[in-house]
């Protein structure tokens, strides 16, 4: 299992229409083929700051197969615009401990 991992600095304001597109794109990224789960999480020490978990099969799920998908151009159009600054997606392998 790979986990996508991200933090997501939101404009000041527009938390909650963040949190609401982010609900309604949810069909978009779980449609993709390796995909195994999602969460997103609000910071509780910093205001609009979410914390991104997704699970993925295989690197390749997310790389070419939801960046490469027809469905990818929708995600990034309806939750890119409330990234300020745009956040570093970096992947992660097996945990080294149990």
């Amino acid at each position: 299992m790979i986990l996508e991992h991200a933090i997501l600095d939101v404009r000041p304001g527009d938390e909650t229409r963040f949190e609401a597109v982010m609900r309604d794109a949810q069909p978009l990224i779980r449609a993709t083929p390796g995909f195994e789960g999602i969460e997103v999480r609000p910071c509780i020490e910093k205001s609009g700051c979410y914390l991104l978990l997704v699970r993925w099969r295989r690197l390749e799920d997310h790389t070419e197969g939801f960046r490469g998908s027809d469905r990818y151009p929708r995600w990034k159009e309806s939750l890119h615009r409330y990234y300020d600054p745009f956040p570093t997606v970096e992947h992660y392998g097996t945990s080294i401990v149990d």
